[in-house]
């Protein structure tokens, strides 16, 4: 399980959008996504920081 604290998301497109962002790079991602607190959880097997970077890609900012 990978948490990451990303910046920009305030409603239900940037949940659709974070989703299908991590999904591109893994399509089997298990992706739960926290707008209050901007918390995006990821149960996958790829990398952090390529889904850092996938996260990024879609206009948002991953801090942590």
């Amino acid at each position: 399980m990978v948490e990451l604290k990303v910046e920009g998301m305030s409603c239900q497109h940037c949940v659709a959008a974070v989703t299908q962002a991590v999904q591109d790079v893994d399509q089997k991602a298990s992706v739960k996504v926290e707008l209050a607190g901007g918390r995006v959880c990821v149960e996958s097997n790829i990398p952090r920081e390529a889904l850092a970077a996938a996260i990024e890609d879609a206009g948002y900012t991953v801090v942590a």
